[in-house]
Order: C-alpha cells, then sequence, then structure tokens
C-alpha cells in the first residue's frame, strides 16, 4: 500500500483535478492493504480516467482560509522550559506576570540573548528561532505597578490593613514593584520541516509541536495588543465589539485564528468568535443588573459575594488593581479597622485609633459617598488581614470572562445580536486579517512565512435533496432544505384513544386547543379521540417545589383515570427550562411508562399545533415522513446487508458544576432497512468524561448491562431476528486530538459487546466523528446568500490525507451557515465517497421533529435530545439515594455516579426524546 501510495504521489496527472487525486490517496489508505493486492498498477493506470465523486452540481465558493507560504524550512525551533519565581524562591503564579516578565527579560537581556525573538505561551513553554548563546539562562527583572495574585490582596507593602497606610505609602513610592528570577532551560529541539510533513498529512509528534509554536506566535502577538485569550480566540477592548444580553453580561465578539495543514497547503484559518464577559464599570451597577434588582440595597449579598470573588477591580481613589476576596460583613457605616496616628503612646509604639470604613473615607479622605453607608464593602486583602472599600469607589475592569451557563433569554439574545449574514462575516475576517499585521510579527517574518490576504477558492458539489415519501403513496423532492405537510399526510399516524390533559397553572383556552389539536391531526391523517379528562392543577400548590407539584396532580389522575393512559398532553406554564419538566418527564417515562408531551401554549397556531403532533405520532411510534430509498429499499450498501445505524453523544454539567455526572446517550436504528425509525440508550458517568464507559459491562460470565447489547437486541427483535452484520457509528462531541480514543476505547467496546453475544459474530464498522465546533466557513463568491442546502466540499481545506468532508445540509436562512465536518475514522464496509456522503446527506433529512433539513445527521441530534432529557432528571434527584460506587475522580477526589432510573418497558423502545 506504501509504494501505491509513493507511485500516486509521483504519477503525472495530466488533467486530473489535484482534490480528486487526494481523495484517491485516501481512499487506498481506507481500503487497506488486503484489498488493494494485485490492483495498484490497475488503479494507476486508469488515474485519469478515473471520476469518483460524480453526483451533485458544482458550485464554486470561497472560504474562510488564508493560504500560508513559508520559505525557512530548514531551520528549528527551540524549545525552553521557563521557570518564573520571586526572589524568595515562590512560584509567580499570578495570571498574566509571566508574560510582563518575559517581555521585561526580552527588553532587558537583547544582548546575552543574541537579540533572539520569542514566542511565549504565557506559562512554561518558550519557543526560539534557532538557539540561545547557552542551554540554561537565569535573569533577574524588577517590575513596577505588578497586578498579581501574589499582590492584590495586600493593600499596602507592608501587610498593614488600613487603608490611610495605603495611600501614605503610595504617596511616598507611587509603583509597587517586585523582584523576579528567571530560568530558562533547553528542553527540544523541532526541525521546521516538520511543519512539512503536517502539510503532507504525515502527522507526528513534531509536526503537532511545530504548528503549535505558530499558534504561539499568534497568541503572543494578541497578548501584546491587550487582547483576552481564550485558547485562539483573541478579544480586543472595543466597546463597539459588546453586546449587552442581560443579566450584567456583555457578548464580547473577538475572532479565532490558527494554522491548518491542508490539501491546499498551509493555511491560516480567521472566524469570528465570542466569548461572554462581565459588564465593566462600577461593581454596583452590575450587581443590579445582575440580579434584576431596583436598586442597591435590594442586591442579595450571598448571591452578590459568590458572583464577585476572584473579579478584578480598580478604585476610583487610585490607578491601582485589586483582586476582590469577598465583601464585608458588616455594612460600611459599622464595619471597623484600626487607623494608625501620628502619636505615639509611652512605649513609644504607633497608637491605633478604631474607625469605621465609611468615618474614614466620607471624613479622613473627604470622599462623598452617597449610598455606601449601609452596604458591604468590598473586600481585596486577605483572609487575616482584610483591606476594606466602599462599593461605590469600586469599578469592574473590562475583559473578564464570564464563565457561568447562560439563561434561556441571554442565549437567545447572544444568537440574535451575533448573527452576521456572509458577506457581513466576510468583511469582518478581511478587516481582521488586516489588523492584526501579522506579516509585522517578527517571529513568523524568521520562518519566512507570508500569508495572502485572499479567501481560499474551493470547488463545491450540491448534492440533490432526497425524495421523501408521505401518506397516501405521495412522494415530493424537498426544495431549499424545507418541505411542509399542508394538505398532506403523515406517512405512518398513530392513533390516540386513552389520553388526558394536565395543566399546570398554564394561562389558556384548554378546550380550544383541544379541539384545534384534534383537528390539526385529522388533517393529518392522526385519528384523536376526545380526551378522557383536563386535569387543572389546584391554585394552592402553585407555590409547592415542583416534586410536590408532580405528585399531587399524578395522585389526582391516578384517582380519576380507568386504568394507564396511551398519552398525556402536559401544559407547562412558562416556555422553556420550567423546574417542573424533569420531575415530569421521570414520573411519566420511568415510573408509569406513560408517553407525554410537554407544551408552552402562549403562542398557538397551525404550524405550532403541527410542530407538536410531528413529536406526539413519533413518540407513540408514528412517522411523519420516510425517505423513498428507505421503503424501496435501494440505499446503496445499507439496503442489502442488515446495518444498525448509532448515534453517540456525551451531555456534561454546566460550566462551574464539576460534580454533576456527564450523561451518555446512544440512539439506534430498528425495523431494518428503515433508517427512520430510533430507540436511546442512556446512562450516566463520570463528570466531564467524553469517552462512554458502559457501552460493554460485563457483570458476570452470561451477563453484560452495557448500552450497545441492549441495542443490538432491540435491533435483532425489530428488524425480523437479522443480526446487523454492517455497524455505522456516528460519534459527536470528540476533537481531533481524542480521535484514537473514538477508536480504542469506544470500538473496542462495541466490539467486545458483540463478541459477549456470539464469538463467531464479526460485523463490519463504519466509524465517522461528526464536528460542529470548528472555524471554517464557506461562502458563495459574489451572492449575498448563504450556500445551498446539500453543499459538500472534501477538497482544499480538508485534511491532507486522511477521509473527511464538510456538509451543509441545511438551508442557511439567519446569519452565516455552520458546515458539519465529518471525519471518516474507518470504514471496514468499503463506500464510495459519493454513496456515503449521500447517506449522510440522506440522514439529514429523516429527523422526525421538524420539516427541514438539519445541521447534522439525525442520530447524533437525537443522541443529543436523549442525554438532554434525561439529565434534566438529575436536577432533582437525591444523588445520595441513587448513588453507586461507580465515581470520577476530580480536584476534589472520587465522587459517586447517581445511577438514572430504568425507562418503563413500554416506553423504553418508543423516541420518547423526539
Amino acid at each position: 500500500m506504501g509504494r501505491a501510495i509513493e507511485r500516486l504521489d509521483r504519477v503525472r496527472t495530466g488533467n486530473l483535478d489535484l482534490g480528486v487525486l487526494a481523495r484517491i490517496r485516501r481512499w487506498i489508505l481506507m481500503m487497506g492493504m488486503e484489498q488493494l493486492m494485485g490492483m495498484e498498477q490497475q488503479i494507476l493506470c486508469h488515474l485519469p480516467h478515473l471520476k469518483f465523486l460524480q453526483i451533485g452540481q458544482k458550485i464554486q465558493l470561497l472560504s474562510n482560509h488564508f493560504k500560508v507560504n513559508i520559505t525557512n524550512v530548514d531551520g528549528h525551533f527551540f524549545h525552553y522550559s521557563v521557570n518564573v519565581t520571586y526572589e524568595d524562591g515562590r512560584a509567580a503564579d499570578g495570571k498574566g506576570v509571566g508574560r510582563k516578565v518575559i517581555d521585561r527579560v526580552h527588553a532587558t537581556y537583547n544582548t546575552e540573548l543574541a537579540g533572539k525573538e520569542f514566542a511565549y505561551d504565557g506559562e512554561k513553554s518558550l519557543f526560539t528561532v534557532g538557539s540561545l548563546p547557552r542551554n540554561k539562562l537565569e535573569f533577574t527583572v524588577v517590575l513596577e505597578d505588578v497586578t498579581s495574585s501574589r499582590n492584590n490582596g495586600n493593600a499596602s507593602p507592608d501587610g498593614h490593613s488600613s487603608p490611610n497606610d495605603t495611600d501614605k505609602k503610595r504617596l511616598r513610592r507611587p509603583y509597587q514593584s517586585k523582584t523576579f528570577k528567571v530560568e530558562l532551560s533547553f528542553a527540544a529541539k523541532i526541525p521546521m520541516q516538520a511543519i512539512v510533513s503536517a502539510i503532507r498529512g504525515q502527522e507526528s509528534e513534531n509536526s503537532q509541536e511545530a504548528l503549535r509554536v505558530l499558534d504561539i506566535i499568534l497568541r503572543q502577538h494578541a497578548a501584546k495588543q491587550g487582547c483576552l485569550l481564550v485558547r485562539q480566540s483573541f478579544f480586543h477592548n472595543d466597546p463597539r465589539n459588546f453586546a449587552d444580553v442581560g443579566g450584567g453580561v456583555l457578548g464580547c465578539r473577538g475572532f479565532h485564528s490558527s494554522f491548518r495543514g491542508t490539501q491546499g497547503g498551509l493555511s491560516l484559518n480567521i472566524d469570528v468568535s465570542t466569548t461572554m464577559i462581565i459588564q465593566p464599570g462600577p461593581v454596583v451597577d452590575f450587581l443590579i443588573a445582575n440580579q434584576n434588582v431596583r436598586d442597591p440595597y435590594s442586591i442579595d449579598w450571598v448571591k452578590a459575594k459568590r458572583m464577585l470573588k476572584n473579579l478584578r477591580i480598580k478604585t476610583t481613589t487610585s490607578n491601582q488593581e485589586y483582586r476582590i476576596t469577598g465583601v464585608s460583613e458588616f455594612p460600611c457605616k459599622e464595619q471597623t479597622f484600626s487607623l494608625k496616628q501620628k502619636s505615639r503612646d509611652e512605649n513609644g509604639e504607633v497608637e491605633t485609633v478604631e474607625v469605621t470604613v465609611y468615618d474614614y473615607f466620607v471624613n479622613h479622605r473627604h470622599i462623598d459617598l452617597r449610598y455606601s453607608a449601609d452596604l458591604p464593602c468590598i473586600n481585596v486583602g486577605k483572609p487575616k488581614r482584610p483591606t476594606f472599600f466602599p462599593l461605590e469607589l469600586c469599578s469592574l475592569l473590562s475583559l473578564q470572562r464570564y464563565t457561568k451557563a447562560l439563561s434561556t433569554n441571554q442565549r437567545a439574545s447572544l444568537v440574535e445580536k451575533s448573527r452576521q449574514k456572509p458577506q457581513e462575516r466576510m468583511g469582518v475576517l478581511s478587516q481582521a486579517l488586516k489588523t492584526s499585521n501579522y506579516d509585522a510579527v517578527p517571529m513568523l517574518r524568521s520562518c519566512g512565512i507570508s500569508i495572502s490576504s485572499q479567501f481560499t477558492q474551493i470547488d463545491g458539489r450540491v448534492l440533490p435533496a432526497p425524495k421523501l415519501r408521505l401518506g397516501n403513496g405521495e412522494e415530493f423532492c424537498p426544495r431549499n432544505g424545507r418541505w411542509n405537510f399542508n394538505n398532506k399526510k403523515l406517512v405512518e399516524p398513530t392513533k390516540i384513544e386513552r389520553w388526558a390533559v394536565v395543566n399546570f397553572s398554564a394561562r389558556c383556552d384548554v378546550r380550544s386547543l383541544v379541539r384545534d389539536l384534534i383537528k390539526c391531526g385529522e388533517m393529518k391523517g392522526v385519528h384523536i379521540d376526545p380526551p378522557f379528562d383536563v386535569f387543572e392543577e389546584s391554585p394552592q400548590c402553585r407555590r409547592a417545589p415542583p416534586l410536590v407539584r408532580v405528585e399531587k396532580l399524578f395522585d389526582e389522575i391516578q384517582s380519576k383515570l380507568p386504568g394507564a393512559p396511551q398519552f398525556l398532553l402536559c401544559l407547562l406554564p412558562e416556555r422553556k427550562n420550567c423546574d417542573l419538566y424533569g420531575p415530569w418527564k421521570k414520573k411519566n417515562l420511568s415510573d408509569f411508562g406513560i408517553v407525554t408531551q410537554c407544551m408552552a401554549p402562549t403562542r398557538v397556531n397551525d404550524q405550532y399545533l403541527t410542530n407538536v403532533l410531528l413529536k406526539i405520532n413519533a413518540k407513540l411510534g408514528g412517522l411523519n415522513s420516510l425517505l423513498t430509498v428507505e421503503q424501496s429499499p435501494s440505499i446503496p450498501l445499507v439496503s442489502k446487508v442488515p446495518t444498525i445505524i448509532l448515534g453517540m453523544d456525551v451531555s456534561h454539567g454546566s460550566p462551574g458544576h464539576s460534580d454533576v455526572p456527564s450523561i451518555a446517550a446512544v440512539v439506534s436504528s430498528r425495523n431494518w432497512p428503515l433508517i427512520s425509525r430510533y430507540r436511546a440508550s442512556v446512562r450516566t458517568q463520570s463528570p466531564k468524561v467524553e469517552m462512554i464507559d458502559n457501552l460493554f459491562k460485563r457483570v458476570s460470565d452470561t451477563e453484560d448491562e452495557g448500552i450497545i447489547r441492549e441495542l443490538l437486541l432491540d435491533f435483532y427483535l425489530s428488524s425480523g431476528k437479522r443480526k446487523p452484520e454492517q455497524i455505522i457509528i456516528f460519534r459527536d462531541g470528540v476533537s481531533e486530538s481524542q480521535f484514537n480514543q473514538v477508536l480504542n476505547i469506544e470500538l473496542d467496546q462495541i466490539i467486545e459487546a458483540c463478541k459477549f453475544l456470539d464469538e463467531k459474530w464479526n460485523p463490519k464498522f463504519v466509524v465517522i466523528v461528526a464536528q460542529k465546533n470548528h472555524h471554517t466557513k464557506f461562502f458563495q463568491a459574489g451572492s449575498p446568500d448563504n450556500v445551498p442546502p446539500g453543499t459538500v466540499i472534501d477538497n482544499k481545506v480538508c485534511h491532507p490525507r486522511n477521509y473527511d468532508f464538510y456538509l451543509c445540509a441545511q438551508a442557511g436562512m439567519i446569519g452565516t451557515t455552520r458546515p458539519t465536518h465529518y471525519h471518516v475514522l474507518l470504514d471496514e464496509v468499503g463506500f464510495s465517497p459519493d454513496d456515503l456522503q449521500e447517506l449522510v446527506h440522506s440522514l439529514s433529512y429523516v429527523y422526525q421533529r421538524s420539516t427541514t433539513a438539519i445541521s447534522v445527521v439525525a442520530p447524533v441530534c437525537y443522541a443529543h435530545l436523549a442525554a438532554t432529557q434525561v439529565g434534566q432528571w438529575m436536577k432533582f434527584e437525591d444523588a445520595s439515594e441513587t448513588s453507586s460506587s461507580h465515581g470520577g475522580v476530580t480536584t476534589a477526589g472520587a465522587i459517586p455516579v447517581p445511577q438514572l432510573p430504568r425507562l418503563q418497558e413500554n416506553v423504553c423502545n418508543s423516541m420518547f426524546f423526539c
């Protein structure tokens, strides 16, 4: 196989497109040695005539990748380990201190460093082009006015906590200064030739490290411009880039910038990026906005203390920066401290007097305080040496990240305010490249790197939309990735006979709602009998905890219904994230095995009711639409051999909740040869762990309690007692650095689960990772519109050697379309690129909840929905009652992981997540 690749690299291509050549190379690698025996010469002879990718209409596109030329590939990067300490040997661990110290070293000792430029990562690594004069170098530098975690807590250099003492010190010496010792030790030598290897796709530790050095150069360049750095994204302190999303939180727009090895060579990928920051300005304004209160006197100071801890402030009395360590126990007019006097006692000791913070600032400093007297002070001192400032003298510094989870309203506001049309985004990216002025960065110049200002031109193809089948044998082709059910029947409508309505104090005309739902169902072919009853929540229960409200209403339902209902329609009082949702779903699905649909009927119209009906029909075992090729059946390779399709995802706790278990969900197709019907299996696992660890769980010689066994048995029973001979896995949410783990950990577990069922069973596997969290975008040259739905790109900006492609299956109606990046890690089935891309495209049209093509394959979306919905159960479960011995390890030690309650047998095979 290696010989085939080498000769392919040297072949005279004639008119053969280089993108096709790269795809053939990847195809040869995928097929493996066994299938290539005796075929090498035949392949090479027919290269000029091979057309692997014929499906779809060609389209000219632009991408936000900018070509990088590199001329100096014969030199070396030298890696040095950095150790920065204070004079007394303590580690200098303050945020940002390392960069200031290294900048001072570079400026002070330029001659001793042979005039070398640095690329410093801000922590422990520093890189140069060519070596420094010696393998070990030591320097001493002094920094004035250092802001770090070491000295922010001290109001005065000698540790006295009197604000007055601080001021006198500041008058005598305007700036605090610190002495640092810096040690640089040679660690490694990285050949620049490794960058060329990265471009060729010959990945090694050196090639990854070489590209990392280039990214560090970009980070350092942004840091010198005063940017906030978040991985490879940079945010300038420019109010024009801020968007208020409510709650004292701003969306800050910046840009992402990173080097990538692609088929077109080395490129710089630049994209718009957004992070959340704390609203800069007076602390009191932030707290009022954050807690949504009218005035400072309504602030909840327990919440405020948690929110403010470690934020950086400046005071109006000085230019000094501080880090908040807490708030005072008493109000400003009652909080006292010891103020040193000029006089001395009979023993010659300096006399002190107890004064309040308020009295000190008003009477000693003559500062007018309007509202601070009855409010706590801000503490910037240490636990045993507090230093207090009145609230109104404190202002939050800009560019401080907000890392907590956004509320639903904040998220909606952010999406609305940060969206950009394609042409606007292109303009912003061009300006970002121009403003960054990378050509002037000394380290890039010494690498011989120059960056084009032109967007990369790419050939794309637009795949035709698959035909769909509806009720009454009707077929049609979606246009622009969308369709509707106006005057159309569902392909497999269900019948709803035993059902009831449960109203948790939602304000609506329930009888009209029920009438309209029945009428809507009739038009779509879903027969709905009148409900048995409408259960209204008692007004006295509305202020009770969610769990109590659910239990009370369920008691009433049980006492009045003659038997278990087929279905319950639940009316919630709030639109989203209602606290009732988790307890209600758990009670229905786990305790009683009842299918339920929640809705918040604020603005009900025909489209809203149709969408609700689509969900209800799918949950109750019906199907809304099918691909025509499913029923034929004529899906290449999939329809010929029993094939199961898996979608896998892991949902983690929101930021700041490191002890919340992660939820792993795997959905699987059933009723082969269909690929539109799925069921889910969900488990908890250790917090923040991305690899799924319950795919195979052997508990005895004959028992496996893992996820995969459950799904394989369901496929077998639902598909005419056939074992799947092909298993296609779509994995969401993993980065490129975790691809090997997907193959070595997760796939190994799946293979073990198969072998445990039948030692002689050897299904073929296809493993595909779907990534949404990347920064590659595509634009139509000379058009203000997004790329058409079905646009696929598999050249130029794709990996130089691996098999990957981008697909925009959805119609981008708002903002700029984000393509999904599919990485084919393994293909033992032997799909042609055309067939595989068409299968992936088709799987974007089988999502039963909507009448649009979705941006990522339906199995992945379903896995995400299942993990998120079941995750809601955990919010109210008492972990101590359900915890098992299986736990994760965090900085706090082992954490027991609560086991999820199992779904009732009559709903476990349903699309309850739909």
